[in-house]
């Protein structure tokens, strides 16, 4: 089967390949668990960030989705909004306003355009049926973090009153600035915190990415023990190299995520890791399985 796999993804080529490959790979999985039963213990709501997968098509994606049992995809803009809902599934934390990761809250040059942007997206987002956007605090630019903090506190108080009106959530991510993203500026849980106190309300939180806080700071369970109040949204990846969560990595995944629960939190945990194995989804199935703890 691994020669024959191998030959076919030599040959494959274009859209039309790309498709085969997804309903092959979504085939596999439904055998495998027809052959041993996958049924997950419901304390964890799974996710899958879209672009880790961008190379399979989005209804593959959903199809394999709906028998890893996920129920969410996220990062995915408007227009692939209606192919979610095709496959009953919602994403937990979608993507479509901002400026991109650079450009963010903490520079009010920005801060008008990023307002029109996220108010005509906010009530898009809530008329979808999802309840939370994601959003970004730009770099620093030779910004002080203190100045950074009030600027987006500034500009993310101007949003607020779309939010609750539609009772839609401004996560911003927590971001590394040591390896991924040099310069960011939201790159420590407490800064975060300290600029949702800032913004005073309950429609802004923060994106604890479990792989990026793991190399700013570490300390990732008493963190989210200390912090969880300001948290709305997790994300998995392997460190270092945010591949697969199996042994490969030092985190151990079980135990964070029995913490997670052990705040009361009733969100969503997507996975956000960039398989290495050439059957992805087979990695992406195993993540959830890790993660899928009583």
């Amino acid at each position: 089967m691994t020669n024959l796999r191998r030959s076919f993804l030599k040959k494959a080529a274009g859209t039309a390949a790309m498709a085969t490959l997804g309903n092959s790979l979504v085939n596999r999985l439904e055998a495998a668990d027809s052959a041993m039963g996958s049924k997950l213990k419901g304390k964890i709501n799974h996710s899958v960030c879209r672009w880790c997968y961008d190379k399979i098509p989005l209804e593959d994606l959903c199809k394999a989705a709906n028998k890893i049992g996920l129920t969410s995809i996220e990062l995915v803009g408007p227009g692939e909004w209606p192919t979610l809902k095709k496959y009953g599934l919602t994403s937990a934390l979608p993507q479509g306003a901002g400026m991109g990761i650079d450009k963010g809250f903490n520079n009010p040059q920005y801060h008008d355009a990023l307002i029109k942007s996220y108010e005509e997206v906010i009530p898009q987002v809530a008329a979808a049926g999802f309840n939370q956007i994601i959003c970004f605090s730009g770099n620093r630019k030779g910004m002080d973090d203190e100045t950074g903090m009030k600027n987006c506190a500034t500009g993310l108080k101007r949003l607020m009153s779309t939010a609750e009106k539609h009772n839609v959530t401004l996560v911003m991510e927590l971001l590394n600035s040591k390896v991924n993203h040099k310069d960011y500026m939201c790159d420590h849980t407490a800064w975060g915190a300290s600029l949702a106190d800032m913004v005073g309300s309950d429609k802004f939180k923060l994106l604890y990415d479990i792989y990026h806080m793991q190399i700013m700071e570490g300390d990732v369970i008493a963190t989210i023990r200390k912090y969880n109040k300001y948290i709305s949204h997790y994300h998995t990846g392997g460190v270092p190299g945010r591949n697969e969560i199996d042994e490969t990595q030092e985190l151990y995944y079980p135990a964070i995520m029995k913490a997670i629960l052990e705040t009361g939190y009733k969100g969503f945990v997507a996975q956000e890791f960039i398989p290495k194995r050439e059957d992805k989804l087979a990695s992406l199935k195993q993540g959830v399985q890790i993660c899928d703890v009583a």
